[in-house]
């Protein structure tokens, strides 16, 4: 019987405890595990190669992305270590030039001192990522967020994968901001996608933990490897969280959408806003491009306020209902100021021509209600005004 979604979510890899009948099943704790001889376990032998709760979080999120296989970590930011780890010196990694500021990090003060070549597209389009790869003397890897952060731009993962597999490269996608519920990368290509399950898939602001999944077992072998070798992985409780946080994933996208779309027009629409971002507007570049491959346009907005500087701190600090502060996806809305706060890593220089100036608000919209969501924005805005 084929499962839909939601199902899923609440059952794959939790399947009731067999020793008590629990519904939920345990929290395995234990950092080791009895051998029945020298060599010969039940699956397990220390908590950092795998663990039992581990390994049902895994299982769930390979199901519903769509993959064979998932490694869990402590981060977004190791689990995007890990697949860059997977480069050697000299090979060439092509990333979209709109992406979140801990990931530009990476790559350009990690990875490119390691001898790992960098090239950013200039834009969204197929076209701009070809050059860049083709600006590569040995590119390996094409990696992208979509929608990306913080401009939310969607790109045609599609369209995107085809040219890395013309050329022989590994497609990496930053799912975060979609959540598989809204887009599932592999469908469309891709080889591996990547999360911070921080953001939507635990849904509650309460933990920090990262995932890579793979299409095939193959391309996550030595993933796996890095995972159990450098360490960063995720405690019980942190993927026990997680994995609650998913048993409600569809029914908070589903809510989180429908909020940032009313939110979304209603700033399109005021005095004080010069600009919106947000795929489900008919007015964003990449509209089309959502609208065909996600199921839904997400609760994130990003905007660009009249006033630049001085209006962006104002409006920050005159919202009541709105918490500012980084990170995204909790069931609580949050207003973040990208080129103080996620995107400070990216030099100025660098940053206010890809669009992030100093005037660019991003906002995580919550499960609050709508109409206090969108009073307490028209509050802040009159200040600016």
């Amino acid at each position: 019987m084929s499962l839909h979604f939601e199902t899923r979510a609440i059952h794959e890899g939790q399947s009731p405890d067999p020793s008590t009948g629990a519904t939920i099943p345990p929290l395995y704790i234990s950092s080791t595990y009895t051998q029945q001889a020298p060599g010969e376990n039940l699956g397990y032998d220390y908590a950092r190669s795998n663990n039992p709760t581990r390994a049902s979080l895994e299982t769930v999120l390979a199901a519903l992305e769509g993959g064979e296989a998932a490694a869990a970590f402590a981060s977004g930011s190791a689990a995007c270590s890990a697949v860059l780890d997977t480069l050697a010196p000299g090979d060439g990694v092509v990333a979209s030039d709109d992406l979140y500021g801990g990931t530009f990090r990476l790559l350009d003060k990690v990875f490119r001192p390691l001898g790992i070549e960098v090239a950013f597209a200039a834009s969204a389009s197929v076209v701009d990522f070809e050059r860049a790869v083709v600006s590569l003397r040995r590119p390996r890897m094409l990696w992208f967020e979509s929608p990306t952060n913080p401009l939310l731009q969607t790109l045609d993962i599609e369209a995107l994968s085809k040219l890395a597999k013309s050329y022989h490269l590994v497609t990496a996608v930053d799912n975060t901001f979609a959540s598989p519920y809204l887009q599932q990368p592999i469908s469309l290509g891709a080889d591996l996608v990547v999360h911070s399950t921080t953001k939507y898939l635990g849904g509650h602001s309460d933990v920090i933990g990262g995932a890579v999944i793979a299409r095939n077992q193959d391309a996550l072998e030595r993933i796996r490897f890095l995972q159990n070798a450098r360490g960063a992985v995720p405690g019980p409780l942190d993927c026990y969280l997680v994995q609650r946080g998913i048993k409600t994933l569809a029914v908070r996208m589903e809510r989180h959408s429908q909020s940032a779309r009313r939110l979304a027009e209603f700033l399109s629409a005021h005095k004080s806003v010069q600009k919106v971002y947000y795929p489900g507007l008919p007015s964003h570049p990449t509209y089309e491009v959502a609208r065909r491959q996600m199921r839904d346009f997400g609760g994130m907005i990003s905007l660009d306020l009249v006033g630049g500087l001085h209006a962006a701190r104002s409006f920050c600090t005159k919202l009541k209902v709105f918490s500012l502060a980084e990170s995204l996806g909790g069931v609580e809305s949050l207003c973040c100021h990208p080129a103080t706060m996620t995107h400070s890593s990216i030099p100025a220089e660098i940053r206010v021509p890809r669009g992030i100036t100093d005037g660019l608000i991003r906002l995580s919209v919550g499960l609050e209600h709508v109409e206090d969501l969108e009073c307490d924005l028209a509050q802040a805005l009159e200040t600016v005004s």
